[in-house]
C-alpha cells in the first residue's frame, strides 16, 4: 500500500491549495472531496503504487497538475483527469460524475497503449501518430508537463538507466512537440535538463563557464542597456528590458555546430526589449525601437530577423537585430510587445487570452494557425480538436512487427504496404496478418494496425493490382513488374519459334521437349523470394559486401556511399539496409552510426573493400582560421601541390575575427586525405581542420 512520507505529504497540501486557488484552474467546490475519496479508495485497494523511479504517484500527479494549469493554462478537466491518471483500473473511476474528463483519460491511457507499442518513439512519424491518437490535445499539453515535471524530479534517482531513457525521451520526443505547441520556455527546460543527464561534463563545463562569467556578462549588458533606455524614453516607449542568457542546450550546439569552444560563442547573450504598446501600435513602435537601437549601434544587415511583418507559422512575433555593441562585442537585440512576449513564452497557453494571431504555413505549423483563427470566436477546446482531426484525416501511420512506423495517405491497402517494404515484396504478396488477423491485398489500413505481409513464390503482380494500391510508389513498381513480364512472355514466344526451327532442321527433340524448354521449364531465370527469406538474408552476420566502384550490385541490391559520412576507399566501413531494400554505406566513425546500431542493428550488413579501383572520392573539409587573406591563399595552394588531390570547390565565410571554409577535394583514399589534413593544420593561421 503506497504510503506518504512526512516531505511528500506536506508537498502534496501545498500544491491543493495552490490548485485550489489558482484562477485557471476553476475547481468545483466538491471536487476536492470526491478526487480525495477515488485516491484513497485506490490507494487502499494497491491500486496506486511507485513508479520506476520511486516517486510517489499521487504528489507526481499533482505538480504535474499545476505544470499543466500554471505554465501551459489548461483547466478543471485536465487537472482531475491528471490526478486520476495514476489509477490502474477503471473501477474507481465515475466517469458520468466528470463531464469531459472521461476523453482526456481515455486518451491519456490509448496514448500510453501506443507509446510501449513501438521502440521507434524517436521518429517524426511517431510524433505525429501521437498527435493523431491522442483525441483530445489536452492529452499531449498533460503528457509535456508531465515529462517536464518528472525531469525536474529524478536527478538524484539510483535508477540511473530509465533516467537515460527519460532524458532520451525528453529530447527526440517531448522537446520538439513542445517547440511545435509554442511552448518554448519548457521545450528550453527539457532540452536543458536532457543535456544534464545525457551530457554531463558537457552540461557542468557550460554551467561553469557562465557562472565564472557572469559577473563580467551583468556588468557588460548594463552597460549596453543604460543608454539604449535613456533613448527609449526620450522617445516616450513604454517598455522593460531583459537580458537573457543563452541556454545551456543552445550554447552546446554552437559550440558543436562551429566546432568551436565555449570562448569561441560571441553571442551568448540576448537583450530583450519589451513594449508596453496598444493593439494598434505594436509594429509601428517595433520598429521605432529598432531604428533607435541601429542609429546607436552599428547593426549586422545579415543577422536582421523580421518575424514582425510575417511571423513564424507557430506564430511567434518579433524583430531580431544583431549590433555591435561596446568593446566591439556583437549583442543580439529582439524587439517585441508584452503581447508578442507572451505569446513566445508560454505558446497555446497565451492564445487564450490574445486572439487573432493569423499566419501560414503546412502540417502541424498550418493547424496551429487554424487553432489560433477560430479561437476567436471563442475559448472553446473542441474547437483544437476539430483541427487535429483535420489535419490527420489525409494520413495514416502503420507499425511494422518490429513497431517501425510507415506513413501512408488515407486509403492505403496492404498491397501500398508490401511496396512500401519492398518491389520483391510487394510482387510476391498473398495478405497479410492485420493486428494479428489474416486481411486480403486489397484490405484498406488504419492508423495504430500493425501489419505483416505474408508472400508466396508463385504470386506475381496482375494488371487489376493498380485497382488496388493507392500509392504512386506501389503502382509504378506494379507497372514496371507487368512490363517486365510482358517482355520475358514476348521473348519466350519468340524463342519458341527459333527452337522449334533449330530443332526440325538438326532432327533434335520433340514438338513437347520444345514447349517445355520455350516455357521456362528449364530456365535459369530467379525465382522471386519470400518475405522471410529476404528478411533473414538482411540479418545475416556472415556475408561480407565487397567494396570497389561507388555503386555496384550486391546480390541484386544496389547499394550507394552514404552522404552523412562520405565513407572513401581505406576508411572503416558497414552497410545499413535501408527501407527501400538497397543498402547505404557508413563510416564506422559515423555520427550516425551509433543510433543506427542501437535501433535498427538487425538491418547491418558487414562491408570490406575489396579492391582501390581507378576513381576518386570528394570530400568536404571544414576548415577554421584567422580571417587573413594570406591564410587562404595558402591553403589553396598546399591543396594544388598534393598529389592526387583535386580542388572542386571553396566557400569561405568571414565573422568575427575568423572564417570558416567548407573545401571540397577529391582524393585518392583516405591515406591522401590524411597527408592533406595534416598539411592543412601545419598551414599557419589555420586553427582546426576537420571532414565533415
Amino acid at each position: 500500500m503506497l504510503a506518504f512520507t512526512d516531505i511528500e505529504k506536506q508537498k502534496a497540501l501545498e500544491i491543493i491549495e495552490d490548485l485550489k486557488h489558482h484562477p485557471v484552474a476553476a475547481l468545483l467546490p466538491n471536487d476536492e472531496e470526491k478526487l480525495r475519496r477515488i485516491l484513497f479508495d485506490a490507494i487502499e485497494q494497491g491500486s496506486i503504487q511507485r513508479d520506476i523511479f520511486g516517486l510517489n504517484p499521487i504528489l507526481r500527479a499533482l505538480q504535474t497538475a499545476y505544470i499543466a494549469v500554471d505554465e501551459i493554462g489548461l483547466g478543471r478537466d485536465a487537472i482531475i483527469a491528471t490526478l486520476l491518471y495514476p489509477i490502474d483500473s477503471s473501477d474507481f473511476l465515475p466517469w458520468e460524475d466528470w463531464g469531459g474528463v472521461d476523453s482526456i483519460l481515455h486518451g491519456l491511457h490509448r496514448v500510453q497503449q501506443l507509446y510501449k507499442k513501438t521502440p521507434a518513439i524517436e521518429t517524426e512519424n511517431f510524433r505525429s501518430l501521437l498527435l493523431s491518437f491522442a483525441e483530445d490535445m489536452r492529452v499531449i499539453l498533460i503528457m509535456i508537463a508531465d515529462r517536464v515535471n518528472l525531469m525536474r524530479q529524478i536527478r538524484d534517482t539510483a535508477n540511473i538507466a530509465a533516467r537515460q531513457r527519460a532524458a532520451e525521451e525528453a529530447s527526440y520526443l517531448y522537446a520538439p512537440l513542445a517547440h511545435k505547441l509554442g511552448l518554448y520556455q519548457l521545450k528550453s527546460e527539457l532540452e536543458d535538463l536532457s543535456l544534464k543527464y545525457l551530457e554531463h561534463d558537457a552540461y557542468y563545463h557550460i554551467k561553469n563557464k557562465l557562472s565564472a562569467t557572469k559577473e563580467a556578462r551583468d556588468k557588460y549588458i548594463q552597460d549596453f542597456i543604460t543608454p539604449v533606455k535613456e533613448h527609449l524614453e526620450q522617445a516616450g516607449l513604454k517598455f522593460h528590458i531583459k537580458g537573457r542568457t543563452k541556454s545551456i542546450h543552445s550554447i552546446w550546439q554552437k559550440m558543436k555546430k562551429q566546432k568551436c569552444p565555449f570562448e569561441g560563442v560571441y553571442d551568448l547573450f540576448a537583450i530583450r526589449i519589451i513594449l508596453d504598446s496598444a493593439p494598434e501600435r505594436e509594429k509601428m513602435e517595433c520598429w521605432q525601437a529598432y531604428s533607435i537601437i541601429t542609429d546607436m549601434y552599428q547593426p549586422n544587415p545579415k543577422r536582421l530577423r523580421d518575424w514582425l511583418s510575417v511571423p513564424k507559422s507557430n506564430g511567434y512575433e518579433s524583430l531580431h537585430i544583431t549590433v555591435l555593441g561596446p568593446e566591439n562585442k556583437w549583442v543580439e537585440v529582439q524587439i517585441r510587445t508584452e503581447r508578442m512576449d507572451e505569446i513566445a513564452e508560454h505558446g497555446l497557453a497565451a492564445h487564450w487570452r490574445y486572439k487573432g494571431i493569423k499566419s501560414a504555413g503546412g502540417g502541424i505549423d498550418q493547424w496551429l494557425s487554424a487553432i489560433r483563427t477560430a479561437l476567436e470566436a471563442g475559448d472553446d477546446m473542441q474547437v483544437m480538436d476539430q483541427f487535429r482531426m483535420n489535419l490527420y484525416e489525409d494520413e495514416v501511420f502503420v507499425f511494422t512487427p518490429k513497431g517501425e512506423i510507415k506513413k501512408f495517405a488515407a486509403g492505403a491497402t496492404v498491397l501500398d504496404f508490401a511496396y512500401n517494404i519492398h518491389s520483391r515484396i510487394g510482387n510476391t504478396c498473398v495478405g497479410a496478418m492485420v493486428n494479428g488477423k489474416n486481411a486480403s491485398i486489397r484490405q484498406v489500413l488504419h492508423s495504430g494496425d500493425t501489419v505483416e505481409i505474408m508472400t508466396s513464390n508463385s504470386q506475381h503482380p496482375r494488371r487489376e493490382w493498380l485497382n488496388i494500391a493507392i500509392s504512386s510508389h506501389a503502382r509504378s513498381k506494379i507497372r514496371k513488374a507487368l512490363s517486365e513480364l510482358q517482355r520475358k512472355e514476348e521473348e519466350a514466344k519468340g524463342e519458341r519459334p527459333e527452337a522449334a526451327t533449330a530443332s526440325s532442321s538438326s532432327g533434335e527433340g520433340s514438338s513437347a521437349s520444345v514447349l517445355r524448354r520455350g516455357s521456362g521449364e528449364h530456365s535459369s531465370e530467379p525465382v522471386p523470394v519470400s518475405a522471410a527469406s529476404f528478411i533473414l538474408h538482411r540479418q545475416g552476420t556472415a556475408d561480407s559486401l565487397s567494396l570497389g566502384e561507388e555503386r555496384a550490385v550486391f546480390r541484386g541490391i544496389e547499394y550507394t556511399l552514404a552522404k552523412c559520412c562520405h565513407p572513401i576507399y581505406g576508411d572503416d566501413v558497414f552497410g545499413f539496409v535501408t527501407v527501400s531494400g538497397g543498402i547505404k554505406i557508413h563510416r564506422k566513425d559515423c555520427p550516425n552510426a551509433g543510433e543506427l546500431r542501437r535501433r535498427f542493428g538487425y538491418r547491418i550488413v558487414q562491408a570490406q573493400w575489396s579492391d582501390k579501383g581507378s576513381g576518386q572520392y570528394d570530400i568536404t573539409l571544414r576548415v577554421v582560421g584567422n580571417d587573413d587573406i594570406a591564410v587562404v591563399n595558402t591553403i589553396t595552394s598546399v591543396i594544388s601541390k598534393e598529389a592526387h588531390t583535386l580542388l572542386r570547390a571553396i566557400n569561405i565565410d568571414s565573422d568575427d575575427g575568423l572564417f570558416r571554409g567548407a573545401i571540397t577535394v577529391s582524393v585518392d583514399d583516405n591515406t591522401h586525405l590524411a597527408s592533406l589534413i595534416k598539411k592543412l593544420k601545419g598551414v599557419k593561421g589555420v586553427r582546426s581542420v576537420s571532414r565533415s
